[in-house]
């Protein structure tokens, strides 16, 4: 896919080194977007992408490395993001974390980390980056899940995290319009878990239960990320579940 709608437009991706968050920047950057792709741990896949893109468009990528648990990096991202390419049109917070809490055996560190990467860094990004969206008349799109609505048994913190980031897109709609739009993307099966946490016969249950009987490609998200960016002018508040039909048949 190559189109210029994004020609010259300004956009942060976190955790973009990788899976969704690699198909989403590479689709936005093949739309003309200038990216700025954020990473904690996957330095060497970051780096690989920015090169891969300046390669296609000198200039037109830029890596940012920051944990999104340290309140004081993210504002930090933003004014980067900024200064290298003069605006800022788009955030997509897409950097998340994932991992099992069954009741029982949470601990406050578990708390800390998955409510921290799904929902507050997706807060204070925004809050930081809206000043400048607001003079762009730019969008915000989360990355959510369709567990927000119906909990992932065993996973009650990502699934309450979720669950926040989608209030959170609603209100932050209502908070930053008319200037800004602020939408979500709620996947279903479409990338699994790295930790090996679903076996064979828990994907086949889960893809069972999708009505397309299969599971997504991470560019499926992608496309709903640049139609919410690029040609979703009139829509906003919105979570839009890229998920095969599961959440209609959990």
């Amino acid at each position: 896919m190559t189109t210029s709608l994004l020609r010259d437009k300004s956009i942060l991706v976190t955790g973009a080194g990788k899976r969704l968050g690699a198909a989403i920047a590479r689709r936005l950057h093949a739309a003309g977007a200038r990216v700025a792709l954020h990473y904690h741990t996957s330095e060497r896949e970051a780096l690989a992408l920015q090169a891969e893109f300046n390669r296609l468009r000198a200039g037109s990528a830029i890596t940012v490395c920051a944990d999104l648990l340290e309140f004081s990096g993210l504002a930090e991202m933003v004014k980067t993001c900024v200064e290298r390419f003069g605006s800022l049109d788009a955030l997509v917070n897409n950097a998340s974390a994932f991992y099992p809490t069954p009741l029982g055996a949470i601990s406050e560190r578990n708390w800390d980390e998955l409510v921290g990467a799904n929902l507050k860094a997706p807060l204070f990004l925004a809050q930081a980056a809206a000043p400048q969206l607001k003079k762009s008349g730019g969008c915000i799109v989360n990355i959510a899940d369709i567990h927000a609505d119906r909990p992932l048994k065993n996973y009650v913190v990502y699934s309450v995290a979720k669950a926040g980031l989608v209030g959170l897109t609603k209100s932050l709609a209502r908070e930053l319009g008319p200037e800004v739009r602020v939408n979500a993307i709620a996947p279903g099966p479409v990338a699994w878990p790295e930790d090996g946490s679903f076996d064979e016969v828990t994907r086949q249950r889960v893809i069972s239960h999708t009505l397309l009987k299969r599971t997504g490609e991470p560019d499926d998200i992608a496309r709903a990320a640049y139609y919410l960016i690029a040609e979703a002018p009139y829509v906003t508040g919105q979570i839009i579940a890229v998920d095969g039909g599961r959440s209609v048949n959990l």
